[in-house]
């Protein structure tokens, strides 16, 4: 099996090939892409595509569906005169597919390398296993470094990838040395919890982090109403000096606020004082060691201070700083938890046995993971299809929209592939495993390597902190022993020192950043969109190319009959519902949503491979697809047509039956010019058009739409009226995407994209500036993670949700460009915050140095700077 030349996924049977274009693809629309990008300085690029192969039989049913070949379109040459990609030796992402890309799926980048074998993620050649762990305890993004430290270093694990972002960790292990169970344990330490994602919590839910910030603010006030009440007076002249040193103020005042420092110094700053341990670890120290250097400095100061009989004490600094922290990191993290969870679900909930058919007819129930690639598998109606496969017994309808994004099933019967993860709803099949390793892991696999190839990016703050933190420390230790060495106290050049540490304390630039995201998100959600993944708030000042998925996200995914041909439409109507009445089919619900409510008589139900029939007040009716009533498949666009002929079924089974002219099997039915007229407008408008006749005659089509969303036109005219590009990705063939063609800002439909080949799409779009992928399905998860910004409609799938950056609610398309406008000015307030910070520490710290303000001024100095940074900040959130 061959690899294909764009994605390097497995091309199949069913490989895309032209003769302008060298190579072969999955898909129609990798194909294109590669022609636009690849091709766009040769003189070929604007020539017709003149000869198109069948892509996937994405969306046949029972007896509605719609299976053609992408023709009619010449979408290449419109992508490639209007140069939505540059030229690829102007960017310097490049996507190239290897030069043995046929023999080894193998696709090279510039940052990382993907594999995409035959085998899948879980290799079973090599022996090796691979397992997602979720993580508790994780405090900032190098936290990710320690962990796979800590997991390579174990025996029997030979790979780790950890993820602050979503609080996982992918492991590849050898499960011949070390058990799926133990990895855990093996993981967890030092204040981290490693815990497989299906495990049952044996916390009943308990949220750490919640009870640490209350308890933060509970703490906090014992320690500060000794400030507010006696300690700062007296610091001011209120009360005299010598007010402080009384005994009773040092049993009621001094001793508690020792005892209630230290406790909040242990139970808040441990979580602090341990990411700054790890930061210098792993070698890149962040903003965790300012602060914990400034807190343990402060404390053991006071607590100094105290023991030699002066009340010049900063126990205030030590707990302001941690509290503030803590209550900043709570709500940070309850933005980054809304992503978690749901992502791996899909990749951990397997059906544990499946029913396999032995040589003998006998069926035995085995585990998953003993099954083979030739075993024989029974799925009976509403089951999940556990593998990829072929059927070699039995007929269905398959729901595969969580792959495809297409709301329509498809009828499945002997030789039509099957596709692991989807769900059987009518039927029963015996299903042959192709491969024990399903689509839906790969896409699931596909997701983790996009968002884990990004693990690593810290915050712009966290990557200054790298210079900014050792070289404040080295300033106060410099001043502190300057200071000595002229013959100032040591009382007095710690205090110097200590001013250093306090007045650059980065407070400021502590909170800079998350400030400015947590008013844009709050921003975000007053114009219905939740975001997920704050940094996309930080990374994206605007979007260059808006890419969006057609099915449930331009449109409803929900089915409604758009017009009825005949001549007399009440009647077809009424009839194809009391046929259709007993079906859920989305296509059929449509008919029976749009007829009017008749009592009929209804029985004898009978049904073929593209139609179903009944006899309805004693006459026998017939409702299907246009092939079901039309055997000269050689009519093109009109009725049926080659590809038209059910999926695994030959012309003789969709043709006539000798035996009756009220069924359509055998021999044609008489189907008038304007019927078959019908049909081609319909599938030329993109409707999937529904046959409806009785007594050998068709009387009527029905076409069925996908409705489109309401403001989807204005939406998609907002976006480009900013320059920006406007593409849309399709399963769709080309036939059925005039509609979205005809919109005068759309620059390029993709049509026929294979749901795995949607990353690799992505990334050569990236080639042409940044991107914003806006979907909804399973399908569209690694796209969205691949994308600069992922959007995802609220309705959508689970794991589309959380492969997002943006989630909109009520699928409220209009929040879209809304959200790239605050995308924009929360990055403008991030630059504003550490530029401030940036410029209060250029002057700040050479007045510490030089003795010029003490501690308690450097705090206040502080407090003001981070006063400035949460009013900028503020601003953000409610400008119109």
């Amino acid at each position: 099996m061959t690899a294909c030349t764009l994605c390097g996924l497995p091309t199949g049977a069913r490989a895309v090939r032209e003769a302008d274009v060298e190579g072969e693809f999955c898909c129609r629309g990798c194909l294109e892409v590669h022609r636009a990008v690849g091709d766009m300085s040769t003189s070929d690029e604007a020539e017709s595509i003149a000869s198109r192969e069948p892509v996937s039989d994405i969306g046949a049913t029972a007896s509605h569906a719609e299976q053609s070949p992408a023709n009619g379109t010449d979408q290449g040459e419109t992508f490639g005169q209007r140069g939505l990609i540059g030229q690829p030796d102007q960017t310097t992402a490049t996507l190239a597919a290897s030069s043995d890309a046929g023999s080894d799926g193998a696709l090279e980048y510039e940052t990382r390398e993907v594999e995409a074998s035959e085998s899948g993620p879980d290799s079973p050649e090599d022996g090796y296993e691979t397992a997602f762990l979720s993580l508790d305890g994780m405090h900032c993004s190098t936290c990710e470094q320690y962990l796979e430290s800590v997991a390579t270093g174990t025996d029997g694990i030979l790979e780790a990838s950890a993820s602050y972002a979503t609080e996982l960790i992918q492991v590849r292990y050898d499960p011949t040395v070390i058990d799926r169970d133990e990895l855990a344990a093996a993981i967890s330490g030092v204040g981290y919890r490693a815990s497989h994602p299906d495990e049952e919590r044996d916390d009943d839910g308990f949220d750490l982090g919640k009870y640490r910030t209350a308890l933060a603010v509970l703490l906090a006030m014992p320690v500060m109403a000794p400030y507010v009440l006696f300690i700062y007076p007296t610091y001011l002249g209120l009360y005299p000096e010598s007010f402080l040193y009384g005994s009773t103020i040092q049993t009621m005042v001094f001793a508690p606020l020792a005892l209630w420092s230290t406790l909040i110094v242990i139970v808040l700053g441990y979580p602090i004082f341990r990411s700054g341990y790890v930061s210098l670890v792993v070698g890149r120290p962040t903003v965790d060691v300012l602060l914990s250097v400034a807190v343990l400095a402060a404390y053991a100061y006071s607590f100094g201070a105290l023991a030699i009989g002066s009340r010049h004490v900063y126990f205030d600094v030590a707990v302001m700083v941690l509290v503030v922290v803590t209550v900043g990191n709570r709500v940070e993290g309850k933005l980054k938890r809304r992503a978690l969870g749901t992502n791996m679900s899909l990749a951990t909930t397997r059906e544990p046995t499946v029913d396999v058919l032995a040589d003998d007819g006998s069926t035995h129930e085995v585990d998953r993971d003993a099954c083979d690639p030739g075993d024989r598998v029974i799925v009976t109606a509403g089951d999940r299809i556990p593998f990829d496969g072929t059927v070699v017994d039995g007929t269905g309808t398959v729901d595969e929209a969580f792959m495809t994004g297409e709301s329509m099933p498809r009828a499945t019967s002997t030789g039509d592939s099957v596709v692991g993860g989807s769900i059987l709803t009518d039927g029963t099949l015996v299903v042959e495993i192709d491969d024990t390793v399903r689509t839906l892991d790969r896409l699931v696999e596909l997701t983790w390597n996009v968002q884990s190839s990004e693990r690593g990016v810290q915050r712009l703050v966290n990557t200054f902190a790298v210079i900014f933190v050792p070289l404040v420390v080295a300033i106060a230790a410099v001043a502190t022993a300057f200071w000595l060495a002229t013959g100032q106290s040591a009382s007095e050049a710690l205090l110097i020192g200590l001013s250093v540490l306090v007045v650059s304390c980065p407070c400021s630039l502590g909170i800079a950043t998350p400030l400015a995201l947590a008013a844009g998100s709050a921003r975000a959600a007053e114009h219905n969109a939740a975001v997920l993944s704050t940094t996309v708030l930080e990374r994206i000042s605007d979007a260059e190319i808006v890419v969006f998925d057609k099915t449930g996200t331009l449109t409803t995914g929900e089915m409604s009959v758009e017009s009825v041909v005949a001549d007399d439409p009440e009647a077809v109507l009424e009839r194809a519902a009391a046929v259709e009445s007993r079906s859920n089919h989305p296509v059929a619900a449509a008919i029976v949503d749009a007829a009017p409510a008749v009592d009929s008589s209804v029985d004898s139900y009978a049904s073929g491979p593209r139609w179903v029939g009944a006899t309805v007040d004693g006459e026998r009716v017939a409702v299907g697809h246009p092939s079901a009533f039309d055997s000269e498949t050689e009519r093109g666009p009109g009725l049926g047509s080659e590809s038209d002929s059910g999926s695994g079924s030959d012309s003789e089974s969709a043709g006539p039956d000798s035996g009756s002219d009220s069924e359509p099997s055998s021999g044609s039915w008489d189907v008038p010019d304007r019927l078959a007229d019908a049909v081609a407008s319909a599938r030329e408008n993109g409707f999937r058009p529904v046959v409806v006749g009785w007594d050998g005659v068709a009387r009527g089509v029905v076409s069925i739409r996908d409705q489109p969303r309401e403001n989807w036109r204005s939406v998609v005219s907002t976006l480009a009226a900013d320059d920006r590009r406007i593409v849309v990705l399709t399963g769709d063939d080309e036939r059925a995407t005039g509609w979205l063609r005809s919109h005068p800002d759309i620059d390029d439909v993709f049509a026929g994209v294979r749901p795995e080949s949607k990353e690799a799409i992505l990334r050569r779009l990236r080639e042409g500036g940044t991107t914003a992928m806006i979907g909804d399905g399973t399908n569209d998860a690694p796209a969205l993670a691949c994308a600069d910004m992922g959007i995802a409609l609220e309705e959508g799938t689970d794991i589309a949700v959380d492969a997002a950056d943006v989630v909109v609610r009520d699928a409220d398309l209009e929040a879209i460009p809304t959200i790239l406008e605050i995308s924009r000015g929360t990055r403008r307030r991030v630059r504003q915050n550490l530029g401030w910070a940036a410029g209060y520490n250029l002057i700040a710290i050479p007045l510490a140095v030089t003795g010029l303000i003490n501690p308690l001024i450097a705090a206040l100095m502080m407090a003001v700077s981070s006063l400035i940074v949460v009013f900028n900040s503020g601003r953000g959130s409610v400008r119109n």
